[in-house]
């Protein structure tokens, strides 16, 4: 018998491994997924910026341009919704990416590491920090006129970035480590979330905001109804999205409003799926005719359906929906939003003058200083006061090099200079000029100093 007709081990033990299959075999926890996904999401992000400024710098920088400003609209009888596809993509697609991390924030605040008070504590300080020194710094800068819209630019930490950056030291920092930057990223997303909610919000229109209340209050009675089935939350969150854009509120936050009326607790507890489980089992092995193909026996087919529906009745809706969409928000939306965000023409001839500029000096010194004055700052400071610990086998210094790595800002500060100087293109200019300058720079000096400060013991 050839070696091509020749059965594996494993086929013989009733297992059939198709080709490569083994390598995807691993079973990771739901904090090791959520670990390699960022990783990996950071990876993709950071590539898709570099085309993204070899597009808008390149032969095709006018396609670039022009794609960006390509009308698309929906249009049904006398009703039409019309917007660019940049338009789309930062109040449409970018509606995912707050989903995920509404889901994010709310499984942190439930059963994550900010469910601990104790443990929370310095996350939360942490951030409250690096949010509060990085506006200040700012605004050294820029204290008045248009300029002063930015702000809130270098309040946020891009997680995907910085997670991509300490997972590569995964065997010189502890995994602690790792966990207080996902819990201070969470924490500093929902600070940005609530300042584009209250201060980047230009005219409100009350019918519509009202209208939007009334969509959020449906979802919540969906939850409160125990109502488990995700096509209705899907439906009334479309219709939510839309209300949110009409009413000048940014759209993309509808995510967060409807991720947070995802439910939390599952149909079944662990112990009543284990005995469903055992039952099936026994009915499975009962039912089972050797050599019997299960695709022509209906009662083995019902028991493995019946099965299924318990697998998914024993896990949260919103446990569910995170998994399922982190994978193509990280690997999709993300990148998109990037390469038509990204991509900011370079004039070398004058860009000491652009690094120069209020606005690329407090986005950039933001990031920079004012991360590390304000995470690792407000860290010492809790640490003193006794609020808080850090994290079991980190030290302080530890918490300096993440401080580092919380000036990567990226995709959030991209998010908020859109919106702070979206009649200001010049401006804008500046601060994404700053937001990739500080990044970069974050992203190198932070991996080196938990290098140096990492053990391989």
């Amino acid at each position: 018998m050839s070696n091509a007709a020749k059965p594996s081990s494993a086929t013989e033990k009733g297992v059939y491994h198709a080709p490569w299959e083994k390598a995807f075999d691993k079973v990771l926890t739901p904090f090791e997924e959520f670990i390699h996904r960022q990783t990996t999401g950071g990876l993709l992000l950071m590539a898709t910026a570099i085309i993204a400024l070899l597009f808008a710098n390149g032969p095709l920088a006018y396609l670039y341009q022009q794609l960006q400003h390509l009308e698309i609209g929906l249009h049904i009888g006398s009703w039409s919704l019309e917007h660019s596809l940049h338009h789309w993509i930062n109040d449409g697609l970018m509606a995912l990416f707050f989903f995920v991390v509404g889901l994010e924030l709310k499984r942190e605040i439930l059963v994550g590491e900010l469910a601990n008070p104790r443990m929370a504590a310095l996350p939360i300080v942490a951030a409250i920090g690096g949010m509060v020194v990085p506006a200040l710094i700012y605004f050294a800068f820029s204290p008045e006129g248009d300029a002063a819209r930015g702000w809130g630019i270098p309040m946020a930490t891009d997680i995907a970035f910085a997670l991509g950056a300490i997972a590569l030291l995964a065997s010189r920092v502890p995994r602690s480590l790792i966990t207080f930057l996902v819990a201070l990223a969470i924490v500093d997303d929902l600070g940005a979330v609530m300042v584009i909610a209250v201060f980047y919000t230009e005219k409100l229109s009350m019918g519509w905001l009202m209208t939007s209340g009334i969509f959020f209050g449906l979802l919540m009675v969906l939850n409160v109804a125990g109502i488990r089935k995700i096509t209705p939350y899907v439906i009334i969150a479309v219709f939510l999205w839309y209300a949110m854009l009409q009413s000048g509120v940014h759209a993309t936050l509808a995510g967060i409003l409807g991720a947070f009326s995802v439910p939390a607790r599952p149909k079944y507890n662990p112990a009543r799926f284990s005995e469903q489980v055992k039952e099936s089992i026994a009915k499975f092995d009962a039912s089972h005719v050797p050599g019997q193909s299960i695709m022509t026996n209906d009662k083995l087919r019902g028991i493995v359906h019946s099965l299924e529906s318990g697998a998914l009745q024993v896990q949260a809706p919103l446990q569910r929906l995170e998994h399922a969409w982190h994978l193509p928000v990280a690997y999709l939306v993300i990148p998109v939003f990037a390469l038509f965000n990204a991509g900011i023409p370079l004039d070398f001839a004058s860009i000491g003058d652009t690094l120069r500029h209020p606005v690329t000096l407090g986005v950039s010194m933001g990031l920079i200083a004012g991360k590390v004055l304000g995470i690792s700052g407000f860290s010492w400071v809790a640490l003193k006061l006794g609020i808080g610990r850090l994290p079991a086998g980190t030290r302080f210094n530890q918490i300096i090099g993440v401080s580092l790595l919380g000036g990567i800002g990226f995709t959030m500060s991209i998010f908020i200079a859109e919106l702070g100087f979206i009649h200001q293109p010049q401006l804008l200019l500046m601060a994404k000029t700053g937001i990739l300058f500080a990044s970069l720079f974050a992203g190198i000096t932070g991996f080196i100093w938990l290098f140096l400060a990492g053990s391989k013991d």
